[in-house]
């Protein structure tokens, strides 16, 4: 092999000058095994030369588009770090990034065999290969790309799909290939800890990866706190700086930070969207089917109507088209038809003249907290009247007031079990699961159940206002002193707000936000009760007597490993432990589970 010339005896750099000259060479970055913490292999990275316009590959491939030589590139890429990567001797599996078109051509039957012939010179099992299969919007010819694939796995080769979810990718032609590994745009993990729409992506992507039979690899993964979420996730694998930088040599042996984060017994707390979640319920679960009628029924004619079916509250009245123009009540009709000689002079008329002609109308695919305009609007008509229900315009059926107020008030019910709509914190769901984790784990921990001692009074005297200020200064002070990463703070309800503490400062935090919470609840307070002390209420009895200014208690418990089972019975423990600080007249109380 010629030596390579320096560069500044060569031509402008062009593609074509590079492969000539032996000028590329490869970096090798790992993949870990997240459940167990070892090396998986290495992702073969070319570089051009150090400096150049075409060091890093995006500038080098677009250069090979340019001069025709794109498969040839990606050949002598893919030669080259077999070449690097024989002379390493690294553990585990070397992943080749190629394309679709590159690959067909490497697999044509005279390049497979020299490419056999190559592995057997560098002695490389095929089975210790990995193909990334890259530019996944170029794929035309799925059918070929999978007889490749298919030859390619006789030998043992393995197959990687190549930065899914970066807008190109197919899920498709995830399904189609059935790839070993599937690897996941490092936009997903970045950050991953404080989105909570990428945590719930990612759970997707692994009900996917379940029901396709691969496995996942996160890429981009550069903190300790990304790496917790996803190996509590179950991700399978992991790339990324924190677990290794791209260099000439590799690595044998993890990173001993990447390390610490995969033994430790330490769980991620889980990022929550910030807002109660939608319910998912549309008004299409609203519809009640109901005759129409034409914009010609007549008065009689709909009389007869409501007659035949006594369950109708009302009847839209609808065009040729079946687009509805009109609502009649049927409490107001029958209250008209009822009136001396309504029949004789309005009977043959048509029952548009009386009727709704403004009646609310929705899609059915409109969201049931998009309906709740209705609950506080002024024209009550519609919560009596109901409403109509239209698909692109043509009418569907009818909805009432009835079902809305009972349809809105279980989804906020249920959404408030997931994210307490007052503070967004999350609520008994997500509580309950964070429990269950933390026992799992293994690890002790502390629950901290946090109440308000005198709220009842000084939220009848203030109004509820004042006292939703107050419950919303008590959450903002429990989060601002508690760790994000490994403290998880829930509002189950009302005054009652729960932390799961894996702090091994978790006292401290305690004391400083009672302290800080006390201190900020004063200012909620007119000036006449706090020189007074507190404020004249009635108790719980109805009776009219002093209460102090609103305090802060914090019952903790210590959880020790395999000392309680169930999620239930950590709550019952902290509720009994805030009994105790509350009826003591506590600020904090500890008690052992």
């Amino acid at each position: 092999m010629n030596a390579p010339l320096p560069l500044h005896c060569l031509p402008p750099l062009r593609a074509q000058t590079l492969i000539q000259h032996e000028l590329l060479s490869t970096l090798f970055q790992p993949i870990m095994r997240l459940d167990k913490g070892e090396i998986y292999g290495h992702e073969a990275l070319v570089r051009g030369p150090s400096g150049s316009p075409l060091e890093f590959p995006d500038a080098l491939f677009a250069a090979g588009r340019r001069e025709g030589l794109s498969a040839e590139l990606e050949m002598h890429c893919a030669l080259q770090a077999l070449r690097d990567w024989s002379a390493q001797e690294l553990p585990g599996k070397l992943l080749l990034n190629m394309s679709a078109s590159a690959l067909a051509h490497a697999s044509a039957p005279s390049q497979w065999a020299r490419g056999l012939e190559t592995l057997r010179e560098l002695r490389i099992a095929p089975s210790s290969l990995v193909i990334e299969l890259t530019e996944h919007e170029r794929v035309a010819d799925i059918e070929g790309l999978r007889r490749t694939l298919a030859g390619l796995r006789q030998h043992g080769v393995g197959i990687a799909l190549d930065d899914f979810g970066d807008g190109r990718s197919s899920l498709r032609l995830w399904s189609e290939i059935q790839p070993d590994l599937v690897k996941i745009d490092k936009y997903f993990s970045h950050d991953l800890p404080a989105h909570a729409e990428k945590l719930q992506t990612f759970r997707a992507l692994l009900q996917l990866a379940e029901t396709f039979g691969a496995q996942l690899v996160a890429e981009g993964i550069e903190t300790a706190e990304e790496l917790r979420v996803l190996r509590d996730l179950g991700v399978s694998h992991g790339q990324g700086w924190f677990l290794g930088r791209p260099t000439a040599r590799g690595i044998t042996v993890p990173p001993e930070p990447a390390l610490e984060v995969l033994t430790s017994k330490d769980i991620a707390v889980l990022p929550e969207l910030r807002r109660a979640a939608a319910s998912g319920v549309t008004a299409e679960r609203l519809v009640l089917k109901a005759p129409a009628v034409a914009q010609d029924c007549s008065h009689e004619q709909l009389y007869r109507l409501f007659e035949a079916h006594e369950q109708l509250h009302a009847v839209a009245v609808i065009d040729e088209a079946e687009r509805p123009v009109a609502l009649v009540d049927r409490s107001q009709f029958i209250a008209r038809w009822a009136k001396p000689f309504f029949n004789d002079l309005y009977g043959r008329r048509a029952c548009t003249l009386f009727a709704n002609s403004t009646p609310l109308i929705v899609d059915a695919d409109t969201g049931i907290e998009a309906l709740t305009s209705i609950l506080t609007s002024t024209d009550q008509r519609y919560l009596k009247e109901g409403f109509i229900i239209t698909r692109r315009g043509r009418y569907l059926g009818l909805g009432t007031g009835e079902q809305l107020v009972r349809s809105v008030t279980e989804a906020r019910i249920e959404a408030a079990r997931h994210a307490n709509p007052l503070t967004f914190l999350p609520g008994n769901i997500p509580l309950s699961q964070h429990i269950d984790r933390l026992i799992a784990s293994g690890r002790s921990f502390v629950a901290a159940y946090a109440d308000l001692n005198h709220f009842k009074p000084f939220n009848d005297e203030y109004g509820y206002w004042r006292g939703d200020e107050m419950i919303r200064l008590l959450a903002r002070v429990t989060s601002s002193h508690c760790d994000s990463q490994r403290d998880f703070v829930g509002h189950v309800g009302g005054d009652d707000f729960v932390v799961l503490f894996q702090s091994e400062d978790w006292e401290r935090r305690c004391e400083d936000i009672v302290v800080r919470f006390n201190e900020l609840a004063r200012s909620l307070f007119d000036p006449e009760a706090l020189q007074a002390g507190g404020i004249l209420a009635e108790d719980r009895h109805g009776e009219r007597r002093f209460h102090p200014c609103t305090t802060l208690s914090i019952g903790a418990v210590r959880v020790a490993p395999g000392s309680l089972s169930r999620p239930e019975e950590v709550a019952s423990a902290a509720a009994a432990a805030k009994r105790h600080a509350k009826h003591g007249r506590l600020s904090i109380y500890v008690m052992e589970a």
